[in-house]
């Protein structure tokens, strides 16, 4: 929580920086917070001190997961720039694999989390004197006059009579917002109150700010925070299982990233984006659907197997019970309470037990599995593809093209503050969603949690599909006129306006 809480303040920060210190400051300066986040984080003397190492690398984290894309998207050719800003998704989510697997190496070495939490400041230097060698974002540079530098860059990125085009866009742009300027101050609130008064740069944040919000109302992070709880309600009771087949599930994430790659050029964001809904709605659906039918299909509890381990070892709640006799693993585990299968075959029925550490130990004993968070189920198995497929569906999509669009739908003058809002509000619906996702288990089981993410899911596909629009191969400043007029999608255009305006 404590990550995510200094991400939301990065966030918004670095929307602030990118636009009055440039894209290469924020980058360098959110590589030296978040180096020194993960090594007070790694030789601290107290929880205290992990808190604040974990409040200035969310700080990092935030100021570069707004400023990375954008800088990748205002350097790169508008017909590979997709490509290149799903990169920047593709490290992350190996990233993230990569982390698994470092932290199961130092699973036996001495200072276990300190070598965990302290090697996470190694890429960030590493990017730091890379980065030092990078030039600024030319977007940037000419918008601050600097305009031979501009031009010094681009002739790197683009064919001689490119650059012109480039110049010309970039010319007409800043020409369209000088009016805009004289009106607005330059402090971060003023760029917040002059970015929502502005039609154009409006439109852009509701087609930015849906996006984001929807990536992660589809439940993305529950899965990747929660996965090895989420396989275990699936009914897979040992820890070991439940982090291998998790870390399938992060290798999926890395994968998706990929395929993004390859066709988010080809494709287009918004089609991909689309795509990607169908998929996940159609995969939370199944899932509510195989997690109703395992809790039905939940092995009883039998009265007998309960009291074999010694009355002061059953389920208070059990034994106490009206209704003891239709109770079942899943009513056990409502109660706190834990399972432990029959002897004989995890499907037959089995003790509802107290959850004790010691009492673990006696249903182990026995050769016996014990289940704490899910109950022996004929639809595990289901469960887990259902969970691979949903990955797959996500991360190509909603995975990496939110970022692609915030990083080249807003106007030049406020892409920074711009960009800020949107991750802002990406980082404030992953708090939301990932802090409440146990609660809601509990107060709605794993079915119902799941389907009212596909109803979230659903209310972000319609906000895609009437807001968002198609950005592919167009220049950054051509998507400035795409907005000004208002975007629609094909099938509510009227004959006036169905030519000249990228299709959905």
């Amino acid at each position: 929580m404590a990550t995510v809480a200094g991400a939301i303040i990065g966030a918004g920060v670095g929307g602030w920086m990118n636009d009055r210190f440039g894209r290469k400051m924020s980058i360098l300066s959110a590589d030296v917070v978040f180096f020194i986040g993960a090594i007070v984080m790694a030789i601290a003397p107290a929880p205290w001190v992990i808190i604040v190492g974990r409040i200035l690398v969310g700080l990092g984290v935030g100021m570069a997961s707004m400023t990375a894309p954008l800088y990748i998207s205002e350097a790169s050719p508008a017909r590979i720039r997709g490509a290149l800003v799903s990169t920047n998704g593709f490290l992350i989510t190996g990233g993230q694999f990569l982390s698994y697997l470092i932290n199961l190496a130092f699973v036996h070495v001495k200072g276990t989390w300190r070598w965990m939490l302290g090697v996470a400041g190694l890429p960030a230097l590493i990017q730091f004197v890379l980065m030092i060698f990078l030039p600024e974002s030319p977007r940037w540079l000419y918008r601050k006059d600097r305009k031979e530098e501009a031009r010094a860059i681009l002739e790197k990125i683009y064919p001689p009579h490119e650059v012109e085009e480039e110049m010309r866009a970039l010319e007409e742009s800043v020409e369209a917002e000088k009016a805009d300027e004289s009106a607005v101050g330059e402090s971060m609130v003023a760029k917040v109150k002059g970015a929502f008064s502005n039609p154009m740069v409006r439109r852009a944040l509701y087609a930015g700010i849906a996006v984001q919000v929807a990536q992660q109302f589809v439940g993305i992070n529950t899965v990747m925070y929660y996965s090895p709880t989420i396989v275990q309600f699936a009914g897979f009771a040992s820890n070991k299982t439940a982090l291998a087949l998790s870390l399938i599930t992060s290798g999926l994430n890395a994968i998706g990233s990929i395929v993004s790659m390859c066709f988010v050029d080809r494709f287009g964001r918004r089609r991909l984006m689309i795509i990607s809904m169908f998929g996940i709605i159609t995969c939370l659906v199944v899932l509510s659907g195989v997690f109703w039918q395992a809790s039905e299909h939940a092995p009883k509890i039998s009265n007998v197997e309960s009291l074999h381990f010694g009355g002061n070892s059953t389920c208070s709640a059990y034994a106490t019970a009206v209704d003891a006799s239709s109770w079942n693993c899943m009513s056990c585990l409502e109660a706190k309470c834990s399972f432990c299968a029959n002897g004989a075959s995890e499907y037959q029925p089995g003790a509802c037990l107290a959850s004790s550490k010691d009492i673990r130990s006696m249903c182990r004993g026995e050769h016996r599995t014990y289940f704490e968070n899910g109950c022996p189920s004929k639809f595990g198995f289901l469960a887990v593809v259902l969970l691979g497929l949903y990955i797959v569906s996500y991360s190509p999509g909603m995975g990496t093209a939110p970022w692609i669009v915030n990083s080249e739908i807003y106007p030049l003058r406020y892409r920074g503050t711009g960009g800020g809002i949107a991750a802002v509000s990406n980082w404030c619906s992953n708090l939301i969603v990932s802090e409440t996702f146990l609660t809601l288990t509990e107060a709605l089981g794993s079915a119902g949690t799941f389907l009212l993410f596909a109803g979230f899911s659903l209310l972000g596909l319609i906000a895609i599909y009437f807001l968002v629009p198609e950005t592919k191969g167009l220049q950054i400043e051509e998507v400035e006129k795409v907005l000004q007029e208002g975007y629609k999608p094909k099938l509510f255009r009227g004959k006036k306006n169905a030519k000249g305006v990228n299709a959905a």
